[in-house]
């Protein structure tokens, strides 16, 4: 009789932890590697932004006319092949944008941040398809962590591409802005002198966190520690240590922090810990009424002004003749 209790409780335990393991693999394939999602995105990226944003498209017209939008690639830290769009101002200055999208975005979903530094704010911009995201190879999403390191070495790429001698501000949105975070907490070449982010999360565990209760009603363990610990088996990194919270404490440049007070999807709560974290020069600006990656979107004129203050006090406009 025990040991068909034994023998029972074994086969429950057995079937409990195979379920928790395919849990934890759909998991880590539906957040990592929506290829449908992504798919359809970058088919109608530029019919999207023109329509949300129509005073883009005279913008990357002009452009294309004088050949200064144009495109680059890089190696990955996997021998991948990683892409970026880049477009020099409308006059010549070293002040430099790199600008980094959100998540399952590209490089044409983050034009619109483009336009704010290169027509209203005079600067150069880079915008990088990350690593499985629009023009780029890769294996799946990062959530920015080890897409840090591409950033990096695409900042070096602005710097030399627009001068060799840049003076740049790095600005994200989403997924970016939790990357530019990232970014942050890395050691700087003096060329960087700012950092914009706009609604980024704490880390990755906390943001599928929110959405197992949110969207599966589900708690976090045990399925995102299992599918954690597959993550880093299968692609080299874990959700915990993805970390935009730890990464920020030690950012050594100004940052500005931007979130909508009706941000439901990178909930609001989550710009305070990240902005008490950072040391230093740092603005935070709650936008009223915004939801997720919309303030530039409802907010144009105010957004690119308080973007340009904050940036311009360390990225200044050099005097005429120099």
């Amino acid at each position: 009789m025990k040991k068909r209790i034994v023998r029972a409780a074994v086969l429950v335990l057995l079937l409990l932890a195979g379920v928790v393991v395919c849990g934890s693999l759909y998991l880590l394939r539906y957040s990592l590697r929506p290829e449908a999602t992504m798919e359809s995105k970058e088919a109608s990226s530029y019919k999207y932004m023109y329509a949300e944003y129509p005073f883009l498209q005279g913008w990357v017209d002009s452009l294309r006319a004088r050949d200064a939008l144009r495109d680059t690639t890089i190696t990955g830290q996997e021998g991948e092949r990683l892409h970026a769009l880049y477009a020099w101002a409308p006059e010549p200055t070293d002040r430099t944008a790199v600008i980094v999208h959100g998540y399952t975005d590209n490089a044409v979903r983050m034009l619109m941040i483009g336009y704010m530094y290169n027509h209203d704010l005079g600067f150069n911009v880079l915008l990088p398809d990350l690593h499985y995201h629009g023009g780029s190879e890769g294996r799946a999403i990062r959530m920015g962590w080890r897409d840090r390191l591409d950033v990096l070495q695409w900042m070096e790429v602005a710097n030399g591409i627009f001068g060799g001698s840049t003076r740049m501000v790095v600005h994200g949105i989403s997924m970016g802005a939790a990357t530019t975070m990232m970014v942050s907490g890395e050691a700087q070449q003096p060329y960087v002198k700012c950092f914009v982010e706009d609604c980024g999360y704490t880390s990755v565990w906390d943001q599928f966190a929110k959405e197992l209760k949110g969207q599966f009603s589900l708690p976090a363990f045990p399925l995102l520690n299992v599918a954690s610990g597959l993550c880093e088996m299968k692609y080299g990194w874990t959700f915990r240590e993805a970390s935009a919270l730890k990464q920020v404490a030690k950012c050594e440049r100004p940052m500005m922090f931007i979130h909508g007070d009706a941000d439901d999807y990178v909930p609001t709560w989550m710009v305070y810990p990240l902005y008490e974290a950072k040391p230093g020069e740092k603005e935070l600006w709650i936008v009223p009424g915004a939801a997720h990656a919309v303030s530039y979107r409802d907010n144009r004129a105010e957004y690119t002004r308080r973007v340009g203050e904050f940036v311009g006090k360390y990225i200044p406009e050099a005097p005429a003749g120099e």
